[in-house]
């Protein structure tokens, strides 16, 4: 065998072993490489949604109007701590109304006083110690909040305590029973349609996350 011949068979040898390489690295993907895309993407079939920017914020404006005092009032609350969020509030107000109603029917304070102001705290206080100087005890089951509603909301300018006024509107059953176990007031049947206003405050910007229950009158 020549001498170019063999040159050849070699450079061709090559050749092979580097298109080889050169496939194994193009076929691998690591790290966020996105897909290639092979489908079309499905053509919308109703109008396209623009987002216009400077528009009214809905998260304000889905509860009260945006020009009112309420509405320049939460976004104020936005402006000092841009986390907030109406709607994620009335959530919480939500979760918060039922487990502070439940927890006073059942006289199980010690769970919902971080989120009573000390005046609310002690009021509740009293209210269940008259009932257990009575022998009276109350058996309630809570089925569910059926309205949630931001009534009104105000912010101090100075301190930068906020207050949200929530409507709620709820079902449930109370029976109040006395020491003998006999109902003297209300029923363990019979549902009843009960509604509260109450006001929550708060520091807005400030390390402490909850919101306090102020007032339960309205």
């Amino acid at each position: 065998m020549n001498s170019p011949l063999i040159q050849l068979l070699v450079l061709a040898g090559i050749a092979v072993f580097l298109i080889l390489r050169l496939k194994n690295v193009l076929g691998t993907r690591e790290g966020f490489e996105k897909p290639a895309v092979t489908d079309k993407p499905t053509a919308r079939s109703g109008p396209a949604l623009e987002v216009i920017e400077g528009g009214p914020d809905l998260d304000i404006a889905d509860h009260v109007a945006v020009d009112s005092e309420a509405g320049k009032a939460l976004a104020e609350m936005k402006r000092i701590e841009p986390s907030f969020s109406a709607s994620e509030f009335l959530g919480g107000a939500r979760g918060a109304y039922e487990m502070i109603v439940m927890g006073y029917e059942r006289g199980e304070l010690s769970d919902i006083q971080p989120f009573l102001s000390e005046d609310i705290y002690e009021s509740f206080v009293d209210g269940v110690a008259a009932r257990e100087d009575q022998g009276l005890t109350i058996e309630a089951k809570f089925f569910g909040v059926r309205e949630t509603t931001l009534v009104d909301a105000s912010l101090d300018p100075v301190t930068k305590e906020a207050e949200i006024k929530i409507r709620f509107g709820a079902e449930l059953t109370s029976a109040v029973r006395d020491a003998d176990g006999k109902i003297v007031e209300g029923s363990t049947t019979e549902i009843k349609r009960q509604k509260d206003t109450w006001v929550f405050a708060r520091i807005m910007g400030s390390d402490d996350p909850n919101w306090l229950l102020v007032s339960t009158d309205g």
